[in-house]
Order: structure tokens, then sequence, then C-alpha cells
């Protein structure tokens, strides 16, 4: 990798004419290397391409500007590719990177959008997302297919040289469609395994410019065992410099931080390229103890669709959405099979021991090697009991939570006794008695192993709390429980790591109840199957389904398939709060408009939501493009194949639970 962008641009051969994308420096780009086989560009299980062989597919030969960067943390995914930016408008040419064939093509109102895929010689394939409209040959015959089959939502895959394209040939327009957030288009490069590559790791781009390294925010520790301590203490600690260095800038932690026991390292930082203000994520984590190499991840590589989920196992996915801050870890996690790190043995966990010193040198650094070295020292330190008061307590409390498997009891106690009250475990009539393994202003922490077996309650003096959690769910096994109120079974890739699982049914007087499951902030790799057990079976269960509370209190459709037992199975991708709800309702549609002599509805369902969608004019289907991000359906002028605008017709539509709804209209 060359170590800035300078010695990039001096580097490279390449230089693409405006408005002759195919060419390099005047002459035909030499294909030569770009036909080699994949078997004979991997190094180390990686393609090796050479530096060059893909276009930049936006505005070749110009600046460009990346909205996204590859493996950028997003809410439930590693970001796959680049976001590439077009200016905040639509209808930008999209050039093929490299020569090759179309070997799949999509329409769909969510996710990617339009997306294209060209697979080229050397077995590795570009994607093409977010697009506004296809070109070529290509484009006529999704349409016909999608005419064929009356819906706009179509997958196509095509053989070898059906399609064939050149490097530099217009392939589509940009678009906003899909999830995208706004106009951009979203560039993959994957292998025949659908592994995602960083396409920055061949040599970059000359349009794209990047010479500043990437900026820490804070870094933390924290302890993995029952034994281990940071600060002397059993928690999660933060460090974060009171002014945020700059971009490169050496941060040397100036306190030694007292440690013992199993501990990680977790990092928050972000990376910038020239003349962007996104923050982009961080390319490559190194870090080194006494000047040896400990622990590194690169993330060039992301298997997709399933590799991707692992980034709420890769950052610390409670602290992310209770606290605000995406901290990385920097040791390897249960359940985190990716194949990014180089570790030793201990997979990036650190065994600090009481009397030694380590010294830690962590490295930032994006897909360009801009570098941002940081610095701190641990010193270990036998931990004991210790007991601190504040005079702000005034009255006794309890609360627990459940951490890895470690239930962390804290008792507020206002005592002023230098010995500590014990917490009482109970389970039936069996007593477990559990002395604090610290006491900070005036809260007794205890610390109990849950392997050993799960309390029904906790006392701590007069306080009695009922433990929540009911079973231990293993992870790596198929496993089912069962309650009166629900089933669940899990897969052995449904868990990164075991489950201490809460389940719960609330009746009410009209309607099916509420089954909690789990809590949001518990994330699964692989979906679960879910029963849920209504008390009375609906009378019409082909409108009714499972739906999920969402986080701003609305209503998720799930789904599910009745039972003669009148139970309803699904399979669910997180935990939730769920209802049994009947959706009676069929969509409802509007004519906004007519721009360009086209047609713009605007759609909605109060529920279910919306299923299929068609247009008939004159008794013949018209084609529709739903957009969810603002419900409308819309005509577009480029379709030749569908009848004219003009004379009777209708609307159809219909939604997840079956609702039909046919709304005539006069042309």
């Amino acid at each position: 990798m060359l170590k800035n962008k300078a010695k990039l641009i001096l580097g490279l051969a390449l230089v693409v004419l405006a408005g002759q994308p195919g060419k390099v420096g005047g002459q035909e780009a030499d294909t030569s290397e770009r036909s080699r086989s994949m078997s004979e560009m991997l190094n180390g299980g990686r393609p090796m391409v050479p530096s060059g062989y893909f276009l930049f597919p936006i505005a070749p030969g110009k600046p460009g500007f990346l909205a996204g960067s590859m493996g950028e943390i997003r809410p439930n995914h590693f970001h796959g590719g680049l976001d590439i930016k077009t200016g905040g408008g639509v209808n930008q040419p999209v050039y093929a990177s490299a020569d090759g064939y179309i070997s799949r093509l999509k329409q769909s109102s969510f996710g990617y959008g339009n997306v294209l895929y060209i697979t080229h010689p050397n077995g590795l394939t570009t994607v093409y997302g977010h697009l506004n409209d296809f070109r070529g040959p290509v484009a006529a015959e999704l349409r016909q297919r999608q005419y064929d089959k009356q819906s706009y939502e179509l997958e196509a895959f095509f053989e070898k040289d059906r399609f064939p394209v050149k490097r530099g040939e217009v392939v589509a327009l940009s678009g906003n469609t899909g999830g995208s957030a706004g106009p951009h288009l979203h560039w993959e490069v994957r292998d025949a395994q659908d592994r995602q590559y960083n396409p920055l790791q061949w040599g970059g781009f000359p349009e794209i410019q990047d010479h500043a390294a990437p900026t820490l925010q804070a870094f933390a520790l924290e302890p993995l065992g029952i034994d281990s301590r940071v600060r002397n203490v059993f928690a999660k600690v933060v460090f974060a410099p009171k002014v945020q260095p700059g971009p490169g800038v050496a941060t040397v932690w100036p306190d030694t931080i007292s440690a013992f026991g199993s501990v990680g390292l977790l990092v928050q930082g972000f990376d910038r390229f020239d003349n962007a203000w996104n923050k982009n994520g961080i390319q490559r984590v190194t870090v080194k103890v006494n000047g040896q190499p400990f622990y590194q991840h690169v993330i060039d590589a992301v298997p997709f669709p399933t590799g991707t989920r692992q980034v709420g196992n890769f950052v610390d996915y409670l602290y992310q959405h209770t606290q605000g801050r995406t901290l990385q870890k920097l040791w390897v996690d249960e359940g985190n099979d990716l194949q990014m790190y180089t570790t030793g043995p201990s997979k990036g966990r650190l065994n600090v021991e009481a009397g030694k010193v380590y010294t830690i040198d962590v490295v930032l650094a994006d897909s360009y090697n801009n570098q941002t070295p940081v610095r701190l020292v641990l010193r270990g330190e036998q931990p004991g009991y210790f007991n601190t008061r504040s005079a702000a307590v005034k009255k006794p409390a309890l609360r627990f939570e459940v951490t890895r498997n470690l239930l962390k009891a804290v008792a507020t106690n206002p005592s002023t006794d230098t010995v500590a009250g014990n917490l009482v475990l109970m389970r039936g009539n069996r007593v477990l008695e559990v002395r604090p393994s610290y006491t900070q202003n005036s809260e007794n922490v205890y610390l109990y192993d849950l392997r050993a077996g799960l309390p029904d309650s906790l006392r701590f003096g007069s306080i009695t709390k009922k433990f929540d959690r009911q079973v231990l769910v293993p992870a790596g096994k198929e496993t089912t429980y069962a309650t009166p109120y629900l089933n669940l079974a899990f897969g052995p890739q449904t868990l990164f790591d075991n489950l201490y699982l809460a389940t719960s049914y609330k009746p009410e007087p009209k309607g099916s109840g509420f089954w909690t499951v789990g809590s949001p902030l518990q994330i699964l790799y692989k979906t679960a199957v879910l029963t849920l057990k209504p008390a009375t079976p609906p009378a019409d269960p082909q409108r009714t389904a499972i739906y999920a509370a969402t986080l701003k209190g609305g209503k998720a459709y799930v789904g599910g398939k009745w039972d003669d037992k009148g139970q309803i199975t699904a399979a669910i991708r997180q935990f939730a709060s769920y209802r049994i709800l009947t959706d009676t309702v069929a969509p409802k549609a509007s004519l906004v408009g007519r721009p360009g002599g086209q047609l713009l509805f605007r759609v909605g369902d109060d529920l279910s939501g919306l299923a299929s969608y068609r247009l008939f004019v004159g008794g013949k289907f018209r084609m529709l493009r739903f957009e969810h991000k603002n419900s409308t359906l819309f005509t577009v002028a480029t379709d030749t194949l569908g009848p004219r605008l003009r004379g009777p017709a209708e609307l159809r539509l219909t939604d997840q639970a079956g609702n039909e709804r046919v709304i005539p209209l006069s042309l």
C-alpha cells in the first residue's frame, strides 16, 4: 500500500482523458493484465488486482468525492463498498469499470434499489447500486421481462457474453433508489463467493485524494472476566481527550492506567477524504504491546450477506445504543468468524498481571496508509476489596445487569459500616450469599457467574428483586425454549454468544396481548423462529399476522404462518415486543399530478404495508415504479412497451394481509 496520495499520483501511469474513459494516455488500454484468471491473482486467499485495472465509475479523470467508504460502521451492517457523490443530483453517467458482461440486474424499491452487476475476466464482479435507470440492450430486455411478469420488482440473471460491455461504456444513470438517503452511486467489488472487497486497496484512484489521517475520538478498556478490573472496578472505562486531536496527531495518554486480568481495548474514531466533511470508517487498526505485534484488523473484505451482520459483534452494540459512542473492539469476540484479523492465541485479549507494565501502541490507518498513533500505559494492580462512601446516598436500592456470562448487581448502601452486607441469590428453597467485590461511593458491587445456575430473585437487606432471565440459551447449538405462551427455536448460528433470555406475556382486555422476547439491545446473528400461542385463535387468520413494536412506537409487519393448533410462526431477525393484529383495511392511493404527462400517485397502507401494485389502461398493463421513501407510485416517460396514458384505467393495490383495492381512473 502506498504511503500517501502524492506517491499514488506519481506512481500511476493511468491518465484518463475526459470524454475517453476507455483509453490510457490517449491509447487503448492494455487488457493483457486484465484477462488474467483469478487463480493467478490470489494472495492469501484475496485477489491481487493491478493498479488502474478498475476505472472510476463516475466522471473518470475528474476530481471525485466519497460519501462513504468500505467497511464503515452502519446501524446493522458493514458498508460494503464506496458511496460516490454525484453532485447532489441524479442521472449522472455511470461507466463500466472494466471489460466484462452484465451478469445480473435487479429493480427494487428497497435495499440497493436499481442495481447492476458486471462480471469481469478476472472473476471479480463490480456492483452499481441506487441507479435511476439502465442503459443499452439490457435495459430493453429487463423492461420486456417486467411486462411479461407484470411487475416492476424483478431480478434477472444473464449468461456470459449475452450482454458484453467495454471498459468506459455508459451502462446506467445514477440515482437515489432503494434505501439510499441521497443521490449517489454505491459501487462495490465482489468475488464469486460474494465477498465484498475494498476497491481502494489496489492503489486507490487518482479521482479520490486523501492526505488526512484518521481522527481519534476516544479509547476504552473493558474487563472481560469476573476477576478482571480497570481502575480497580468491574466496568468499561472510556478515555476521551479533553480536546479532540487533529487528524494524524499522536495521542499519548498522560496517566498510567491500572488494570488486572483479561481486558479488552476499544477505540472510537473516524477518517475523512480530502475536501469532504463526511465522517468515514477507519480501515486498519494495529496494536503492539511492549513493542511486539499483538492485534490487527483490516476491513478490506467482508462476506455478503452474513458477514456484514457481524458489525453488531465487531462494535460494542449495547454501549453504542445506550451511550451513543461507537466503540470498535480490538479483540475477536465470541461468535465472530470474520477473516479480517491477525492475532495470537489470546485473540486480542490482554492478560494483565500484577506488578507488570504494558506499553500499548495503537495505530489507526486509512486505505491510503495515512496513520494516527495512540499510546497508553497499563500497570497491573492486584484487585482487592475497598470501601468509599458518598453522602449523597440516602436510601437503599438494588439494580442488576447481565454482561457476558456474569451477573453484576449493585446495591446502594447508605450504611457507614466498614463491612458491607452480602447479596442473597435465591432459587426455590436454595440460598447463596455473595460477598461484595468492592464498595464504591456507597454502592456495593457483586459479581456472580451465571453459568453456575440462574437465581429466581435477588435480595439485599429488605429489598427483593425478581431475576427476569429465565434460561441460558447456549451459542453454537440448536436449542428450543418453550413457555405456555410462546416457543423459540435457535439455530447453531443464531447467537454470537450465550444468551440469558427474558420473555413475558401481558394480556389485554381487547386484543391478543403483548409478547416481549428478549431486548432489542441483544443482537442476533442469524434468524430465530418464534411461535406465538394466543389464547383465542383469530376469526380471520388470513389477514392476521405478527407485528413488532418499533423503537419509535410504530408497528412493523413480521408475518407468520398459522397452524391447526391456532399458533402462528415466523422467523425473526431481532428481539422485540410483539402483537398479533388483524388488518382488514385495503391500501389507499390518490392521483396527485401528471408531471410531464406521466402519472404520480400518493399511496399508503395503515398496517401491514403495500405488497403489490398494478396499473391497467384500457385493460392493458402499464408499469409503475414505487418509491417507498416518499410513498409514491409513478409511470416513466421512457416506457415504450405500455399503453398510452389515455382513457379508462384502474389502479389495483394489495397489502401484505391480502386486502385489495381497485381505484377507477379516467385519463
